[in-house]
């Protein structure tokens, strides 16, 4: 009785409090869509249904009493999302907690009677918006990221990386700044008409990692949020928002320890980006299509880094040896600057926007995505002919990649079709400034510009 009498209070000063204090209506596509696609529909889907709920639809949620309009204290869509991780009945299922903010969302939103638009369903609601806490916790990652370079110090040598708490490192090769011809020239008799004009581009000089992102490496991300995860007791890291629950075996039969990751989608790889920085304290990102080439390039000229194309086996997998799968990473040639599997394996993320080219002199360019489709990714994979190997061939993404994916809206983490892509990270030697921090890790994401 006394712990129903505490209940109670608790309940009516909290409501006392909200109702002496008017609160801003609830945006349902900016604040409360996102949060439902990102941290429910993977298990809640018209697919999977787990429990009997789907949550696309307002009446939905309302007949499973999910939510009781006006109640958020007795609505067990926030009742459950606000427990502890490691408390039963704990939502999403293996944690971490939904952060406060969203939190505070989604009791707004049912407090206000749950609003939903007329006629859409969770599919159809255009969202995936970062959460209010993004821009801070960039700022927060920026300042652990700059007061450890000052401790480190920044000399362009290679090094290795271990990730924290974990045995999983890889390491990382130096690019020094220069100038190149960007695109392929009228004598490549192979290229594309989206490959040119030849142009030229000056790049910064970066670190790049010598290997593409082994799932080792991924799936301490890929799984931070599932069960069986130990905590990190980092606020920060664990603020990150992290993928959902694969809903296939995301190797697909070909191999996990030491072979490349594969299957997600720009805006997972972005997010690993973020991920790593703030585990690591060190800056990384996706390259762009720019600093990609100039690295695969290497200094040559030539339409392969490795000259002639009959030398392609030495260096690469691909479709005429790759025997129908990908392969350990660096199991083959590295280019003249140490990096491995720059043509074939797996083809490789970019940050840029699918864009034609300018003819004028360039410097560190970036196509910046406002937009999920069509982006870059270079390097051609372990499913592509010779010609894809070529430094400057570059493939355009596209909603095919996922036309198997069984989710409604589609997953937001995961290609299920581009069984072929992978990618890789840089480190400038130069830290932006939040904003532009911000941008990198949110890039190709459908959200109003803050």
């Amino acid at each position: 009785m006394r712990i129903r009498l505490i209940v109670a209070a608790a309940v009516f000063s909290l409501s006392a409090a909200s109702a002496q204090t008017k609160q801003p209506k609830t945006d349902f596509a900016k604040d409360v869509a996102p949060v439902l696609q990102l941290q429910c529909l993977a298990c809640h889907s018209e697919q999977k249904r787990a429990g009997g709920l789907a949550i696309v639809s307002r009446e939905a949620l309302i007949s499973r009493n999910a939510v009781i309009p006006g109640k958020p204290e007795v609505s067990p869509l926030y009742v459950l999302s606000a427990l502890p991780s490691d408390k039963p009945g704990a939502m999403p299922p293996g944690g971490p907690r939904m952060p406060d903010d969203q939190l505070a969302a989604l009791r707004s939103w049912i407090a206000e009677g749950a609003p939903w638009p007329k006629g859409e369903n969770l599919s159809t609601v255009k969202s995936i918006a970062p959460s209010a806490d993004e821009h801070e916790t960039v700022r927060r990652i920026r300042e652990r990221i700059v007061a450890r370079q000052k401790q480190a110090g920044g000399l362009m040598q290679p090094y290795r990386v271990t990730i924290p708490n974990s045995t999983v490192s890889f390491e990382m090769v130096p690019v020094r700044a220069g100038k190149f011809q960007m695109g392929a020239p009228d004598s490549d008799k192979l290229h594309l008409p989206d490959e040119q004009p030849q142009h030229t581009v000056a790049v910064s000089r970066f670190w790049m990692q010598s290997h593409e992102v082994t799932w080792d490496e991924y799936r301490l991300f890929m799984f931070a949020n599932g069960p069986g995860k130990v905590p990190t007791n980092d606020g920060l890291v664990d603020a990150i928002a992290g993928p959902t629950r694969p809903y296939v075996e995301m190797s697909f039969g070909m191999g996990i320890n030491g072979f490349p990751a594969i299957s997600m989608t720009q805006h997972a790889a972005n997010k690993y980006a973020e991920w790593l920085s703030a585990k690591t304290g060190e800056f990384y990102r996706l390259p762009t299509e720019a600093e990609w080439e100039y690295a695969c390039r290497a200094g040559t000229t030539t339409p392969y880094f490795f000259g002639d194309p009959s030398a392609a086996s030495d260096y690469a997998w691909y479709l005429g040896n790759s025997d129908g799968k990908y392969e350990k990473v660096g199991t083959k040639k590295p280019n003249p600057w140490g990096l491995y599997d720059m043509a074939g394996n797996v083809a490789e993320w970019t940050l840029d926007q699918y864009a034609p080219y300018r003819a004028q002199s360039e410097k560190d360019p970036w196509v910046k995505a406002k937009t999920p489709y069509p982006q870059v990714a270079r390097g051609g994979s372990w499913d592509d002919p010779e010609a894809s190997l070529r430094c400057s061939a570059r493939l355009a993404s596209d909603e095919s990649w996922k036309q198997q994916d069984p989710q409604l809206p589609k997953s937001i983490w995961y290609l299920t079709d581009a069984q072929w892509l992978g990618f890789r990270l840089v480190r400038p030697a130069v830290v932006p400034p939040v904003g532009e921090m911000y941008k990198y890790w949110n890039n190709g994401v459908e959200h109003d510009e803050q």
